[in-house]
């Protein structure tokens, strides 16, 4: 796992949109970037999560599952234990082959039914990537002041 270095504020797909966005979120969101697999009926999947936070994930691909899909993820907690969790894709950001914005396509996945120690150990993730995050920025400003 590892974080992401983007600047405060940007998000995969659009800056503008994304800051306003940002004011309505509840739960603290940081750039990751994790190994998931997922399946939805009888399809097996394999992404990456970029973004994380204690209620959902963004996961990328070119191939989104529309929204209302349930899906059973699974990827690594911080000690290396798998988790195992139930989503929902609550939102979709298209593949577009000729995007000359950059937008990341894939599909923002809302938590199902966590039980405690799953929160709290997303909890922890966010915590420690939103540190190791700040951290890097602290460097940068002490680097550029020298």
């Amino acid at each position: 796992m590892t974080v992401k270095d983007r600047p405060s504020g940007t998000a995969p797909d659009e800056p503008e949109r994304k800051a306003s966005h940002d004011d309505r979120r509840e739960h603290e969101r940081v750039m990751v970037d994790i190994e998931v697999d997922y399946s939805a009926n009888d399809t097996f999947l394999f992404a990456y999560i970029t973004d994380l936070s204690a209620m959902g994930i963004f996961i990328q691909t070119n191939d989104p599952a529309p929204p209302g899909t349930h899906l059973n993820l699974r990827f690594r907690g911080l000690s290396g234990q798998l988790l195992e969790l139930a989503g929902e894709v609550i939102w979709v950001n298209p593949h577009r082959p000729d995007d000359s914005e950059g937008r990341n396509p894939g599909m923002g996945v809302r938590f199902c039914e966590l039980e405690l120690w799953h929160r709290e150990e997303l909890l922890r993730m966010v915590h420690t990537f939103a540190y190791l995050d700040d951290d890097s920025d602290d460097e940068t400003a002490r680097l550029s002041r020298s």
